[in-house]
């Protein structure tokens, strides 16, 4: 097994000249993580891929389109040979041997003064591995380790979150939970869950930590917005880290800003981390794109509370069924034909519509329909909330009237 003779250490690149020599993929994987360290990058090249041309139209490096050119090493602090020639790779290494900066050759790695490790991020910090050049077990190996203090497996003494998070728990699915939320719940003292976020999450909690429920049946059971921002707010207080764990995105349709604004009306800090919105997720997974080319320019999502000819109703009903894309409703079953009838004002009754109930989920089902025949589609099928509806064009690819996959 080869021995890993590198001296691991970090650089502080910030504001200092760094010369990557080659535009290809290579230097698309490298040049992020040098951006990000703050470096002044000038890249010499001929050509560059499509990435690296976006990174130079940004202004986040300077791009010298041309081949590499003795004296070009002069100035830099740091070097990486990533070209697809290995003379010119080796001149380089040369070059700055002899002006003793440290360079990368991405071709030959024993060859340079330095190689790059395998990295990986974690709440702030940077890890690095080393493995005698055995790229696939420094990967492995950094993979492993950052999966392994996400979940916990391993320790991390950093300060611990306070206040509240408003965390986006995805459509239902526990694996589509972003890698800060999923972070944050592992740190929670109290949780505050929804009936629609993930459930299997909560199972994983240690037993010391308190799960509130803060579920609201459609037209049946639920807690109060009031008790729910209380709740945020006095467990804060009491020096626990909350987090308010909640199905979708928590500003779709979720209260999310409702209860930002009662922490921070009580001085309580709070984290805010988006989740994947059911409106656009469910649709996906069921294999409804809300957009598609020469299908639909636009997407219009529409809460589904009240009907269409409600004094509370917020929504243009006729503009909204004067456009020609698609239309998204969230919880709309219970007015489904209400809603078909206001958008008939504007659009055939035979635009195709998908309905897709407890969308991510192993209880997923997806029916296909029309406009003038979804009222009768959903009661013959028996659809329930949660469920999205999808109006427009997009709802017809690849889909077949008022077929319900179980």
């Amino acid at each position: 097994m080869p021995f890993e003779q590198h001296y691991l250490a970090g650089l502080d690149l910030k504001g200092r000249r760094v010369l990557v020599v080659g535009g290809g993929t290579v230097a698309q994987r490298r040049l992020p993580r040098l951006i990000a360290s703050g470096a002044a990058v000038d890249l010499v090249s001929p050509s560059v891929t499509p990435a690296v041309q976006g990174m130079v139209d940004a202004g986040e490096l300077t791009w010298h389109q041309r081949r590499f050119q003795a004296g070009d090493v002069e100035g830099a602090w740091y070097v990486v040979a990533c070209t697809s020639d290995v003379e010119v790779n080796a001149q380089i290494g040369e070059e700055a041997l002899a002006q003793r900066v440290f360079c990368v050759r991405a071709d030959i790695a024993v060859e340079g003064t330095a190689v790059t490790p395998a990295t990986g991020t974690h709440d702030g910090m940077l890890l690095g591995v080393l493995a005698g050049g055995e790229h696939r077990r420094s990967a492995s190996v950094r993979d492993g380790l950052v999966a392994a203090l996400r979940d916990g497996r391993i320790a991390d003494q950093a300060a611990p979150p306070v206040g509240v998070a408003l965390v986006g728990g995805g459509p239902g699915d526990p694996e589509l939970i972003t890698v800060q939320g999923k972070r944050l719940l592992a740190h929670a003292d109290v949780v505050v869950a929804d009936r629609l976020a993930p459930r299997e999450l909560l199972e994983e909690l240690p037993a010391h930590v308190e799960v509130v429920d803060a579920a609201k049946i459609p037209y049946g059971r639920a807690a109060t917005q009031d008790f729910i921002n209380q709740t945020l707010v006095d467990r804060a207080k009491e020096g626990k880290f909350v987090v308010r764990l909640k199905g979708g995105d928590p500003y779709v349709f979720g209260r999310g800003f409702e209860e930002l604004l009662a922490c921070a009306e009580a001085g309580i800090p709070v984290t805010v981390v988006p989740g994947v919105t059911s409106a656009f997720g469910v649709p996906a997974l069921a294999g409804v794109p809300v957009t598609h080319r020469g299908v639909a320019h636009e997407v219009v999502v529409v809460s589904g509370h009240v009907a269409p000819d409600d004094p509370r109703s917020l929504v243009d009903w006729p503009a909204i069924a004067r456009l020609q894309g698609t239309v998204v409703l969230m919880m709309a079953v219970e007015r489904a034909g209400a809603f078909a009838s206001a958008l008939m004002e504007g659009r055939p009754g035979s635009t195709p519509v998908a309905v897709v109930q407890e969308g991510s989920t192993s209880a997923q089902r997806v029916l296909r329909s029309t406009l003038e025949s979804l009222d009768a589609d959903m009661k013959e099928h028996a659809i329930r909330p949660p469920a999205i509806i999808v109006v427009g064009p997009v709802a017809g690819i690849g889909g077949q009237a008022s077929e319900v996959d179980g």
